[in-house]
Parts: structure tokens; sequence; C-alpha cells
């Protein structure tokens, strides 16, 4: 009787091996187990038969099985594994690197068309005597709009609503992205004073602002981060009249074209009157007759002035501001803002 048992418990481990080497798929592996040792497998239904034995069949019978069992379970986790070997070794075939190849060149690098344009600006205006001032893109509220004669619940600040920061001063202001780049202007004019305070002449204020700004605002010609660019010009006679001739020179320099007209259409600004919108035409090319709206400007607000401890009855001037990522997108021909922030290099490539 034993000897039999055994006999039929080598047979089904033997048939349980040959199922296995037929099995080139870890689901056909799954299907053969479950013949053998699975809920209803051979070895399962060997083992509940055993409840109708002695205790000492139970013994020596369920000693057999257990045998069985462990041979099947070993044999079964040997093809498992030569499965996950067979598998790994096509996968590494496939994606085998050849050394023989030669090395991939590593291609030069190049500037960011924006940053190119900033480059530009601030060449040009050099060349007219306006120094470039820095300063923090985390900026007071009384920067932001207070000092530029947009106080707290102007209807204005809806025109440039921004991004607040979780921080406060000591005195309670409040803190945000700038939306723009004129606070630099009071910033500046403070450091100005500071600088010349005791001598008995104080040059004009002559500036441009660079850098990055934040507004709500996301479409193919707008961003929530953008580049601009503030000027500003404080004298004791400089009029509307210099803003219009700096600008022009400033337009036909960036664009290398004397055949450009400029137009300055009336606006409103909380801190220039008056204020004009700065529109250009091309002459020729593809958006040759159409008017495009290039900056903001406008003779500084008296109120501005004050606050940057200024008398405005002695010093007057003009400021402008203008998206440094609109004039790159005018000068290359670029009709989507988001190009410049994708990071694809097949765009960027063209610029370099």
């Amino acid at each position: 009787m034993t000897t039999q048992t055994n006999t039929d418990l080598e047979s089904i481990v033997d048939s349980a091996r040959e199922a296995f080497a037929k099995a080139h798929a870890p689901a056909d592996l799954e299907n053969a187990k479950a013949l053998f040792i699975g809920k209803s497998g051979r070895i399962t239904e060997l083992m509940k038969g055993m409840a109708a034995l002695s205790v000492d069949e139970k013994k020596s019978r369920g000693a057999a099985i257990n045998a069985a069992k462990q041979a099947i379970e070993a044999a079964l986790n040997d093809r498992r594994q030569a499965l996950a070997d067979a598998e790994l070794e096509v996968q590494l075939k496939a994606e085998a690197l050849d050394v023989s190849l030669p090395g991939r060149r590593r291609e030069p690098g190049g500037l960011h068309p924006v940053t190119v344009t900033l480059e530009r600006i601030e060449q040009i205006f050099a060349s007219m005597g306006f120094d470039v001032a820095d300063g923090p893109e985390i900026e007071s509220d009384w920067h932001s709009f207070t000092s530029l004669n947009n106080p707290p619940n102007h209807p204005a600040r809806s025109m440039q609503d921004t991004f607040y920061v979780d921080i406060k001063g000591d005195d309670g202001i409040a803190y945000n992205l700038r939306p723009h780049t004129s606070p630099m202007q009071v910033r500046y004019a403070h450091a100005h004073i500071k600088k010349y305070a005791g001598s008995a002449f104080m040059p004009e204020i002559r500036v441009i602002a660079p850098g990055r700004t934040y507004r709500v605002d996301s479409d193919a010609t707008h961003s929530p981060m953008f580049q601009q660019c503030e000027g500003l010009w404080l004298g004791e006679n400089v009029s509307f009249k210099d803003l219009k001739v700096v600008f022009t020179d400033f337009c036909r320099t960036f664009f290398e074209s004397d055949d450009l007209a400029l137009r300055f259409r009336p606006s409103f600004f909380p801190f220039t009157e008056p204020s004009a919108e700065i529109d250009i035409q091309f002459q020729s090319g593809p958006l040759a007759g159409k008017w495009l709206e290039v900056a903001g400007s406008g003779q500084v607000h008296p109120q501005v002035v004050r606050n940057m401890g200024l008398d405005p009855e002695k010093f007057i001037g003009f400021a402008f501001g203008m998206g440094a990522d609109r004039l790159t997108m005018l000068r290359y021909g670029v009709n989507d803002l988001r190009l410049f922030f994708e990071g694809d290099i097949r765009f960027l490539r063209q610029f370099r």
C-alpha cells in the first residue's frame, strides 16, 4: 500500500515537472501550478482524502504527500526563476549599448531669447546714460502699490492682481510677488538721494529696472511670470518730449529699423499723469500697417515724486514700462508667449 502510494506521488511530481517545463509564460506556469497544488489540485485532493485514514496511516501518508508537495513547489520556483532570467536576457539584448558607436557630440549652449532681449535693452539704454537697477521680487505692498499712488482698496489695483505671500513685516505690511518693477523707481530714488545727501549738486535720476514680475494671467500672449523693464528719468527740466525722443530712439535701435512709426495713445495709470500707451507700427514685413502696443508711459505723478522724497515742484520727468517677452515675440516673430517657458530645445535652438 505504501509502495503503491509513493509510486503514485512520484508520478504526480514527474507530471508537475513536465507541465512546468512546457510553460513558456508566467500565466501558463500559474495555470499548471493550479493543476497540482491549487485549491482543486491533485496533491490538495490527496490531502483531503486523509480524513478517513487511521492515525498511523495519516502520519506515513501525510509525510509522503508533504514531500511530494515540497518537490513540486521547488520545481515551480525553479521554473519561475528560469522564465524571469529568460525575460531579463531578452530585455538586456534589446537595450544593449553598443560601445563601439562614436560618442554623442555636446552641442554648444546659448542664451534664452528673452535674456538676449534684456541684455539688448540694457545696452541700448546704457548708451543713453541710464543706470541699471535690480531689486527684490518679493516686495512690500507699500512699494508695489501705495508708494506709486495706488492706495489700499483703490480700483486700479484690480488691473494688477498679484500673488501675496504669507509673511508680514514688523509693521504689519503685507508682501507680494511684485506685479511690475516700478517699486525700483522709489527704491532707486531713495538710494540716489542718500548717496548725494549733503552734496552741492545731485545728478538727475536716469535708470531702468529690468526683472521678473508676476500677475494672475495666462494665455498665448500673457504669462503669470514675465519679464518687464521699467524706466525713469527725473530732473529739473525733463518733459514729455524727452520721453518721445528717448523711446522712439530705443525702438528704432532695438528693431534695427528707422522705418518704424510710434504713437502715444492717452491712457490711465495711477503713477503717471498724463499717461499714454505706446504703440509701434512697422512699415514693412509681416506686421506692416498694424499698430502694436509695446509699453505704458507718462509724466511721473507728483505724489509718486513726493514718495521718492523729492519736491514735485522742482523735479519732473517721465516713466515707462514694457514687457521684454512681448518685445522678443515681435523681434523674432513668435506668436505664442508660452513657447518661451516650455523648455523645448527644438524651439530654443533657433536663437542660439
